[in-house]
Parts: structure tokens; C-alpha cells; sequence
């Protein structure tokens, strides 16, 4: 125990100052106490063995690094998704386009007009430029952006279902990611959830029979991640539209995804389109900001003047709102869906356009590319397979793609994946069949070389192990 390194020589150590650039010496501290205390416990487990002051302060160098290593897998940052899952819950959703960025840095990042009218010189509305976009794509009344689609389904039920019913159909009573239940949305907001029809089917004549004087809404829910297929029926929003107006009930569609395109020309059927429902005559509508949309993380609702516009005033909107990067970013999206170019420039849309063709001709450039890097342990092959949209759309989709294998005789499938999640940057692959998958329809272009680069560093770190 008496060779156990000090704090202050092992702070003192090549790699401590190397390291200490980055983290800070604050954080070195403690990481070097922790090392110290794990070598100690280490040796109290091997009391045999023969240890010098020296071998001991190397040890503890060695494993300060790896736990800064470690540290960095555990940081906030940017990934490259070679998946072939377009809408990625877990990397982030959306990619964003641009455009966006830029409105984020050159914009949002200082002094912007948040809540200022430069024509007045008085305050403004919140996120006014965003919400006339959406009202002019979606040809609502009025918009509202809160900070998800959570969020705007909690809002609306709180403000027009609190103390009273809410009729849905039994096969709509979805939860999708994070054990979100609509039902147990339902139940926070005050609202309670009368259920019609069966899981398989339901007709208008279920709502209209469980219409009572307690009824606020009749609600219907885009089963985003699942579908119920065969014998089946519901409503269509015009049927339901029709009904609430009858009965001076108010109509609330949540359309989950949010596409403001029909997307069924690029295999996205039973996508529900805002506009459509808009027309059909449902009251209020919200959706998801960063999925079909492409654009960042938010709830937005849209639909008749005087239903938004309470909305805006209700208690919780404050609490719900967003901050200028997501307007910033959501307008610059929307600027592009305006002037006709959101197939050309948003990253979500770009991907799921793209045709097993044009991504077999990209794959086979990347494993031509590849061989300039002379790997030695690593071998590309080509197969056919098929991308996900995600994020809860479309799940029936089935994109037709084509997909680099990567194998090795020097490394494992669980090894190269591993090794490619630790990289800088790191690269999440897919992995099935036993191979390491590469599906370049969630690849851009400019990742591919750092890609090639990842693969080469890999092999540089295995040879100087060696």
C-alpha cells in the first residue's frame, strides 16, 4: 500500500496533464481519487503479488484514461446513424435541416425578435412568424407551438375536457414510446375517457351513442406505431366532424407524426396529411414537430381561431411553451415546405425518398472508396434489406434498401460494433445475421469519408495494441 500513488503525483503524471485540458482540474481530482481508491481495493484483492512505486503510478495512469474515455461515451454529442432508422428516437429524431442551423446560430443564438414587434417598437407575439407558416400550409385559423406533442394533448384536454367526457375509440387508446398512454394523459387532464366500439372496429353510432350533456370532445388518435389489420372499421375524421358539429361538441384529431405532405408516393400510407383533417373539419389538431415534419422537437397544434386562442391564454401554455432556437429552427423549416423545396432540403424527407437505386449506387461507390484505405481487416459486401421510418410512423413501411456488410477475421460482429459506438465519431450500426450492417439511406454524403476514416483508425489502434 505505502507505492500507492499520491493525488498530487498522479496529477502531476504525462498523462494527468495531458488530460487535464480537456476535463479541468477540478474534474481531473476527482477522477484521480477515484482511480487511486479502485487501485486500492484492487490490491487488497491481490496481496501477493509485487508491485514498485513505479509499475503502481503507471497502473493508475492507465486507468485514469480509461475512465476518461469512458466519460467522453457518456457526453452529449453528435453521432453518425448508419442504421437506416430515419426518425431515431434514441439519436435525436429529426435531423435538421440547413436552413434550420442556421437560423438557430445566426439568429436565435443573440438578441433576436422573440416577443418584438420591430414596426412598433412594442411587444410582440410569441413565435408569430412560425405559427402564420403553419397556418398557411395547414390552412388553419390560427397555430400554437408548445414543447411536445405531449405537451399539446395535455394543453387541449386540460383546457376543454377538464370536468367533463371525452368519447374514443377502444382501438386508438395507444401508448407509444416511454410508457405514454393516452388514457393516463386523459385521466392528468381532468378528463374522463368514456371508450366506444370494440378494439377492432367502431362506427360514428358508437360516439353518437355515448354522447351526454357531460361530453366535451370527441377525440380521435393516429395510431402512429402500431396498426390493427383484417376485419376492422373506423370512422373517417369527416364522419366524426360531422357529428361534433350536430351536437356542439368539439372535434380533437392527434395526428401524431405531422406530415403536411401526402407521403404515400414515397411508400408512407394512412399518414393522416393536417390539411386534410383541417378541411375535413376537426376543431384542433397537434402533432409532432421532429418526425414526418423533419424539423425540431415540438407539439403543434392548429385549427379554429377561437379554439387556439383560448388555448394561448390557458395558465399551462406558459409552462408549455418553447424557447427562440425551436422557433427559430421550426420557421426555417417551414420556409421550405413554403417555397416547395422540402424535398430537396430537409434531411428526414431527402431520406425517405431516396430509392433502393440510388442508395445501391452509393453503397457500391463507399465499398470502391473504401479500397484506397487498403484495410486489412476489413471486408465489405453488399446485400439487400429494407429501412424503418421511426419514431412511431408509418410502421407498416417498408423501405427497400441496400446495405454494407462488414465483417473481419481479425474482429468480432460485437467487437466491430463496439468499436465503431466508441469512436470519434461514433457510428451506430446495425447489426443482424450475424454481420455489422451499414445502411447509407441515414448516411449523408460528408459521412461516409469519416466513416472510411473510423474503420482505418480502428485498424491503427488493433496494430499498435499489437
Amino acid at each position: 500500500m505505502r507505492f500507492l500513488p499520491a493525488i498530487d503525483a498522479l496529477l502531476s503524471s504525462p498523462t494527468a496533464k495531458q488530460l487535464s485540458a480537456e476535463v479541468g482540474l477540478n474534474k481531473l481530482t476527482v477522477m484521480a481519487r477515484q482511480t487511486v481508491e479502485i487501485l486500492r481495493n484492487e490490491l487488497r484483492q491481490d496481496l501477493n503479488g509485487e508491485f514498485s512505486k513505479k509499475s503502481l503510478l503507471h497502473k493508475a495512469e492507465t486507468m485514469l484514461r480509461q475512465k476518461f474515455e469512458a466519460t467522453k461515451l457518456q457526453r452529449f454529442q453528435r453521432v453518425i446513424n448508419a442504421t437506416g432508422v430515419v426518425i431515431h428516437t434514441n439519436l435525436g429524431r429529426a435531423p435538421l435541416s440547413d436552413a434550420s442551423k442556421q437560423a438557430v446560430f445566426k439568429i436565435a443564438s443573440g438578441y433576436c425578435t422573440l416577443e418584438y414587434d420591430l414596426g412598433t417598437g412594442k411587444r410582440g407575439r410569441r413565435g408569430q412568424q412560425a405559427e402564420k407558416l403553419l397556418c398557411e400550409l395547414t390552412g388553419a385559423e390560427s397555430a400554437l407551438i408548445v414543447n411536445n406533442c405531449a405537451a399539446a394533448t395535455f394543453l387541449v384536454l386540460s383546457a376543454f375536457g377538464a370536468g367533463g367526457e371525452a368519447i374514443v375509440s377502444r382501438g386508438e387508446l395507444v401508448e407509444i414510446g416511454g410508457d405514454f398512454r393516452v388514457p393516463d394523459v386523459m385521466a392528468q387532464s381532468g378528463t374522463r375517457l368514456v371508450e366506444v366500439g370494440t378494439t377492432n372496429r367502431t362506427k360514428v353510432k358508437d360516439f353518437a351513442d355515448a354522447i351526454t350533456e357531460n361530453t366535451k370532445l370527441l377525440v380521435r388518435v393516429h395510431p402512429s406505431n402500431f396498426r390493427i389489420v383484417g376485419f376492422t372499421a373506423m370512422p373517417n375524421i369527416l364522419e366524426l366532424a360531422e357529428l361534433a358539429r350536430a351536437q356542439n361538441i368539439l372535434l380533437y384529431e392527434d395526428a401524431g407524426s405531422g406530415a403536411l405532405n401526402d407521403l404515400s408516393g414515397i411508400g408512407l400510407m394512412n399518414e393522416p396529411v393536417i390539411e386534410h383533417s383541417i378541411k375535413a373539419g376537426a376543431d384542433v389538431v397537434t402533432f409532432s414537430g421532429d418526425k414526418l415534419l423533419g424539423s425540431v422537437q415540438a407539439g403543434i397544434i392548429v385549427g379554429r381561431s377561437e379554439v387556439v386562442e383560448k388555448l394561448r391564454k390557458h395558465p399551462l401554455y406558459r409552462a408549455l411553451r418553447v424557447s427562440k432556437m425551436c422557433y427559430a429552427a421550426l420557421a426555417a423549416t417551414l420556409e421550405s415546405y413554403q417555397r416547395g423545396k422540402q424535398f430537396d432540403e430537409i434531411p428526414v424527407l431527402q431520406m425517405l425518398s431516396q430509392t433502393k437505386d440510388e442508395i445501391r449506387r452509393r453503397a457500391e461507390n463507399f465499398i470502391e472508396k473504401s479500397q484506397e484505405f487498403k484495410f486489412c481487416n476489413f471486408k465489405f459486401g453488399l446485400l439487400d434489406g429494407t429501412s424503418a421510418v421511426g419514431g412511431g410512423s408509418a410502421p407498416l413501411a417498408q423501405l427497400p434498401t441496400a446495405l454494407i456488410s462488414l465483417e473481419s477475421d481479425k474482429f468480432s460482429v460485437v467487437e466491430i460494433e463496439e468499436h465503431l459506438r466508441s469512436s470519434s465519431p461514433p457510428v451506430i450500426a446495425r447489426v443482424a445475421d450475424n454481420k455489422v450492417l451499414l445502411d447509407l439511406r441515414t448516411i449523408s454524403t460528408s459521412e461516409i469519408n469519416e466513416i472510411l476514416l473510423v474503420l482505418q483508425q480502428i485498424e491503427s489502434n488493433q496494430s499498435t495494441a499489437i
